[in-house]
Formats: C-alpha cells, structure tokens, sequence
C-alpha cells in the first residue's frame, strides 16, 4: 500500500534501457527527486512524495539498475553523463521544462552535472548527505579493497566487487545498518534492505566502477559552474559520509548548510518530516 499512487506513470527507452518513472501532483514549481545509488530504487523518496505533491508537482524514477530500469552489464552504461541524460529524458516525457533537482548521496553528483551543463533546465537544486569525493573517506572506510581477494572480509572492508558476488546478501545488510545510525530505525532498515535485495551484486559493481575516475577535482568543477539557488542538508552521524563533505560541498558552492544534528545517511527516511519542511521551504523561495 501507498500513501499516494502516481497520477500517471511510464517507462522510457535510452540507449537501449528501461527507465521507469512516475508523476505525481500540478502544482508549481515542479520537483524531480534523483536517483540515489542503483542498491535503492525511487521508493526510498516515498516520505516525500505524498507531503510534496500537495503543493508541487513530483517527478521521480528508478535509477538504472534498480527497481523498474533496465540493469545493463557494462559499467560504461551507469556514467554521470547517463543519468543526468535518463533525468533529461524523464523530465521530456513527463512534460517538465525546469525542475528543482532533490538528491541525495550519489545522485548530488548528478544534480551537479545537471546544474552545470544544463542550467536551462534547473530552478535549484537541494543536496542531502553529499557523496561527493570532496573530503578523504572516514577513518573506518580506509580498509576497503574494492578489486582484492580479502579473505574473511569484515566491516568496511565487505565493500569489495568479488564479496559482493559472492555474498551480496550481507553485504546490504552491513551497508544499510551503516546508513541509519539513528535508534530506533528498525523500519527504516526493513525497507532499504528488501529494495536493496531487488538488485544483484553484479549490477552493483558495475555501478561502482563508474566512479573510477570521479575526484574532488571534477566535483569542484562542476560546482563552480552552479548558477541557481541551492541547499545543502548533512547529518552529523552520517557514518557512509562525514558531515565534512557537506561543509565542503556548501563551501565550494556558496550555498548554505543545515545541520541535520544526530542524523545518519539518509536523513529523508528517518526524519522526513523536517526534511520535507525545508525542500518546501526552498522551492516555495523559488516560487515567490
């Protein structure tokens, strides 16, 4: 059960794969909630969507590799320039000239491309627990090998292709009590889990090595180039990214930065009614 169905929905074809979308809402300016990482398909939005489109219309869809979307072999078909093309393309089908981008984690890179390259396109952009490359990994993340044979991996060192072949299952389990550090997020872990088990982690390792070649340097490039309004939320417990990258990430584009104190990774599912008060704050400015 949902506590609202989408007022229309499709799939669209790109290069070859299924992307999956949904709309929801008339009001304006319209919202398009991004893609995080392909582990989560757009139900993880599924806090926002019903308070946002009261007032807003709504845009979401499964990122590729997730959900509805196509699941591609080759690591080349999960580039940025991919999803901010799929985001392009859904915003085409579902008739949205200009957006404010909402994205979290991974999808804050391709909020940023879309901000850069296509400012046509986006009124503003808000940006939730940054994965952004801009500060060093936590402490505890500098174990990871991601192409190492580890035997009897532990921890963070579980992020790692062949483990997630072979043993995909704990993986999710590890990597998602890692996203919610809060007490009492049992439901919220159900939730990311079971989606996180809808994919494969072949298909994950595919999207992970299209980072290769993401750095500070090129995050810091597109963000020079942000010319709209914009918002940056990062929580202080964030244990998958350090609230420093958030700072950075406000830093480096001028924009201002909410504390969300005591929050972990996904700060939209466990405190969404905060969440959803400042994207709506955000895009009622845009609207005055």
């Amino acid at each position: 059960m949902r506590a609202r169905y989408p007022d229309s929905d499709g799939v669209l074809v790109r290069d070859g794969v299924q992307i999956r979308y949904e709309r929801y809402g008339d009001g304006w300016p319209a919202i398009l909630l991004l893609p995080a990482w392909s582990l989560v398909h757009s139900r993880h939005w599924k806090m926002q969507v019903p308070y946002l489109a009261r007032h807003f219309t709504v845009v979401c869809f499964d990122g590729r590799g997730s959900g509805g979307s196509g699941r591609p072999a080759d690591p080349g078909a999960y580039s940025h320039a991919a999803f901010v093309s799929d985001a392009l393309a859904v915003m085409d089908a579902t008739g949205i000239g200009r957006a404010v981008l909402v994205s979290v984690s991974r999808g804050v890179l391709w909020a940023l491309r879309l901000c850069a390259e296509h400012p046509d396109r986006v009124l503003g952009s808000v940006f939730i627990a940054p994965s952004a490359l801009l500060v060093p990994p936590l402490a505890e993340r500098r174990v990871q090998r991601f192409d190492e044979v580890i035997d009897d991996p532990a921890g963070w060192q579980t992020y790692n292709a062949h483990y997630w072949k072979t043993h995909y299952p704990e993986f999710v389990t590890f990597f998602v009590g890692r996203m919610f550090t809060e007490p009492h997020s049992t439901k919220q872990v159900e939730d990311v889990t079971g989606w996180g088990l809808e994919t494969d982690g072949e298909t994950l390792v595919a999207t992970d090595r299209a980072l290769e070649g993401s750095d500070a340097a090129a995050t810091r490039g597109l963000a020079a180039r942000l010319a709209c309004p914009a918002l940056v939320m990062h929580g202080t417990q964030d244990a998958v990214r350090s609230y420093g990258e958030g700072e950075a990430l406000a830093g480096c584009t001028g924009a201002p930065l909410v504390t969300l104190t005591g929050s972990g990774h996904f700060p939209h599912a466990r405190d969404p009614v905060r969440v959803n008060l400042l994207i709506r704050q955000f895009a009622d400015g845009l609207r005055r």
